[in-house]
């Protein structure tokens, strides 16, 4: 699938009020990044990190919800998926060829 084709399509499913649509999202993707760490600690404290098929599809579907409100909220702030995605590639291929890839900052 087309990435910036997913980000229209997770608008039309979105159904919140639109004046906190930047908060909303940026709450509902910090919660859903909550959720997938919440899977892998589990795996992690429950099965030694032995992660089964269907704990990865798990993962898989709360990593949808992650993308679901990337997609909205790079709407929100009025740039598609692609745009964001260009930018960050930019920015580590820049940090790359500095040799600043590890570290941390985001002046690096």
């Amino acid at each position: 699938m087309n990435i910036d084709n997913y980000q229209k399509l997770a608008q039309n499913t979105a159904i919140y009020k639109k004046s906190m649509g930047l908060v909303y999202c940026t709450l509902g993707l910090t919660g859903e990044a909550g959720e997938v760490s919440d899977k892998v600690k589990k795996i992690l404290r429950d099965r030694d990190g032995k992660f089964t098929k269907k704990d990865l599809q798990g993962i898989a579907k709360e990593l949808g919800d992650v993308l679901w409100y990337v997609a909205n909220l790079s709407n929100e702030i009025g740039y598609s998926l692609s745009e964001v995605a260009q930018m960050n590639i930019d920015k580590l291929s820049s940090r790359q060829n500095r040799g600043a890839l590890g570290g941390s900052g985001d002046d690096r």
